[in-house]
Order: C-alpha cells, then sequence, then structure tokens
C-alpha cells in the first residue's frame, strides 16, 4: 500500500525561527561593528518568505528587509547602525523577524533579535573579563557549615570588594 507523505498543518505564529546571532552588539568606537549580519535558516521542506520588523527603524538601516529562503537554504540579512550617537548608549532594541509560507499572508512564525549599542569594545571587554574574574574567585569558595557566622560576615564583606 502506497502512503502518502502529509506535510503537518502549520498553525499561525508556532513555527519555530531560527536565526544567527540572536543578539546585535553594536560599539561606537569601533566602525566595523556598525554592520553587522543576521543568518536566517530554513530547515524546512518548503520556501519561507520573510520580513524584518524594527522598533527603531529611524536608527538602522536593513538591506533586504523582506524576501524568501529556500527550502534548506539561508539567507544573510545586513542590518547598519545609522545613528551612533551618545544617547543611544545602552537603549535595547529590538528586530522581529517574521516568516510565512511562500503562497501565504499569514505569519507563521516569529523571533525576536535585540541590539544594543554601547560605547567602547574596550570598556566592555574590561567589565566583562572583571566579571569573570570575579565569577570565577568566588565559585573557588566553598565553606563548611560549621563556620561561625560571624567569619561568614566577613568572608562576605571582602568577596563584595572583588
Amino acid at each position: 500500500m502506497h502512503q502518502q507523505k502529509r506535510q503537518p498543518e502549520l498553525v499561525e505564529g508556532n513555527l519555530p525561527v531560527f536565526v544567527f546571532p540572536t543578539e546585535l552588539i553594536f560599539y561606537a568606537d569601533d566602525q566595523s561593528t556598525h554592520k553587522q549580519v543576521l543568518t536566517l535558516y530554513n530547515p524546512y521542506e518548503f520556501a519561507l518568505k520573510f520580513k524584518v520588523l524594527c522598533t527603531t527603524p529611524n536608527k538602522y538601516v536593513v538591506v533586504d528587509a523582506a524576501g524568501a529562503v529556500k527550502p534548506q537554504c539561508c539567507v544573510d540579512i545586513v542590518v547598519r547602525h545609522r545613528d551612533v550617537r551618545s544617547c543611544h548608549y545602552g537603549v535595547i532594541d529590538k528586530f522581529r523577524l517574521q516568516v510565512s509560507e511562500q503562497s501565504q499572508r499569514k505569519a507563521l512564525g516569529r523571533k525576536e533579535v535585540v541590539a544594543t549599542l554601547l560605547p567602547s569594545a574596550k570598556e566592555q571587554q574590561k567589565e566583562e573579563e572583571d566579571k569573570r574574574i570575579k565569577e570565577h574567585l568566588t565559585e573557588g569558595l566553598f565553606f563548611e557549615q560549621s563556620f561561625q557566622p560571624g567569619i561568614c560576615r566577613i568572608l562576605r564583606y571582602f568577596i563584595k570588594f572583588l
């Protein structure tokens, strides 16, 4: 008996969307980071069309903000930060990638990507290194329950200033 391969019923908004990276970090002092690439993957057996939306479209240029992805292929979407000013430091913007079937209008899935502008790559690297060192030092400190409460208070005070 010949079985027919059935395509599963696709419910609006439930299709997983695969995009990398899931976060964009732009550095004001590093112009090479002002242009970044999002890669949208289509692992499915059918073509997808996509659209990129943004919470602050005046701050970014998205090259090919709409298009199609062939089955089991991927596309690169270029995102440029075009408003690098100190008033935007630390502000979290969002991009939403919506996908639908090639022949349909309704969105089958969506994925959000956050974008942040930071003042300096070097400052950020130093902060991350300091955080890693502090975590490493505190991970290595294990104490038995029999310690006196006063000693634990002194140790917590010391760790707080690492």
